[in-house]
């Protein structure tokens, strides 16, 4: 059974079909008593990086998601639940820390002189290159495979190591990272399609086996 952690975000619906369609059994939960029978955990996001982290400390799922993390057991962090991971964001002066799982601020693009009229939010398709070879979150999806992104910020990892997956939007970013356990992507699987059903699928199945 998969835990996806209920705590408001928006795209939690989509989500949940999308992990099912992936031939997961979902629960959503909404504290930490519930995370008992799961094999894997999901936090989906979509909004503002202050009303996640409030929200989710609300709820006492903050400190279950970071032990849960700690204990080395299979985790998925979708948009802003992947901006979570990190250590601070600069949204709106953002006063929230972030879970600190791993290293980084959370930056806002901007436009640069080679890009000078870039759209913010990035909305759409754009490509995604596999920057960790072997890496199990993309089993049999091709590099440069494109994925839908929905976002104006972004983490800039510390530990470059941890990047899976980049894409350039105006300046070239982390799409995705993984780090043993812990998988999480700034695109929306559950919006693009047969990619990102396959990279669910490679969840579903990695949480199985761990």
């Amino acid at each position: 059974m998969l835990a996806l952690l209920d705590y408001g975000a928006g795209n939690i619906r989509s989500v949940e079909k999308a992990l099912r369609a992936a031939g997961a059994e979902v629960e959503r939960v909404a504290s930490p008593n519930d995370f008992k029978r799961a094999h894997g955990v999901v936090l989906p996001g979509v909004g503002a990086f202050d009303d996640c982290l409030n929200a989710l400390h609300r709820q006492e799922l903050g400190a279950a998601v970071s032990e849960w993390i700690r204990s080395g057991r299979p985790f998925l962090g979708i948009c802003v639940g992947y901006q979570a991971l990190f250590e601070r964001s600069e949204e709106f002066n953002s006063c929230a820390l972030g879970l600190g799982v791993f290293q980084g601020p959370v930056v806002r693009f901007h436009p640069t002189p080679a890009e000078p009229h870039l759209k913010v939010p990035q909305i759409g398709w754009n490509e995604v290159s596999i920057t960790q070879p072997g890496c199990p979150m993309f089993e049999g999806i091709p590099d440069n495979s494109h994925f839908y992104f929905v976002h104006s910020f972004f983490p800039k990892p510390a530990d470059a190591s941890i990047i899976a997956g980049q894409t350039d939007y105006g300046v070239p970013f982390a799409a995705a990272v993984r780090k043993e356990n812990v998988w999480a992507t700034q695109f929306h699987p559950e919006k693009s399609q047969g990619v990102g059903l396959r990279l669910l699928s490679n969840f579903v199945q990695f949480a199985a086996r761990n």
